[in-house]
């Protein structure tokens, strides 16, 4: 199940509703750890941002921490080597991030890790859904990942990331 949101109390209790004990969890964009102090007695979090305030905040709690941007294909490498697959797939780049960054960070770390659920906090994927109507065309998918990316492994590296983002090489 994919979910998405803008609140961030809904985005949080969409994640403590579908979070299970003993669960790994990936948190992309978990800033200070406000979400990550909600989950964390209950599954096993690996939390990456790339904030300089989340070092201190993220090293007071009991998860695995990784200091990066959710968009260079090297702290994904990071994260695949700790785990190769996730229970849910958290991602709140809500304010930061255009939808179409937002999109394509989901599409590859989901496609890197087939979570069962993924979470999306981003008011601008939110507002296209709900925009959206479909000319008849129904593609579903039951997972927290898009089926028809079901490919193994990590995909390439996105090479759009580079036309806006020079300071990531």
């Amino acid at each position: 199940m994919i979910k998405l949101s803008y609140n961030v109390k809904n985005y949080r209790k969409d994640l403590q509703d579908l979070i299970e004990d003993g669960d790994v969890v990936i948190e992309l964009g978990c800033h200070t750890g406000g979400t990550t102090q909600l989950i964390a007695d209950k599954c096993s979090v690996i939390a990456v941002d790339n904030s300089p305030e989340a070092v201190d905040e993220m090293a007071k709690l009991d998860v695995e921490f990784i200091s990066g941007d959710v968009r260079l294909h090297d702290v994904i490498a990071e994260v695949f080597k700790k785990v190769q697959k996730c229970d849910v797939l958290a991602i709140d780049l809500g304010g930061g991030y255009h939808p179409d960054t937002v999109f394509k960070v989901f599409y590859i770390w989901s496609s890197t890790f087939k979570p069962k659920h993924t979470v999306i906090r981003n008011r601008g994927l939110l507002e296209f859904f709900n925009s959206a109507k479909s000319s008849g065309e129904d593609y579903f998918s039951e997972e927290g990942y898009l089926e028809s990316y079901h490919d193994s492994g990590i995909p390439p590296q996105i090479k759009e990331f580079e036309l806006w983002t020079p300071s990531l090489k």
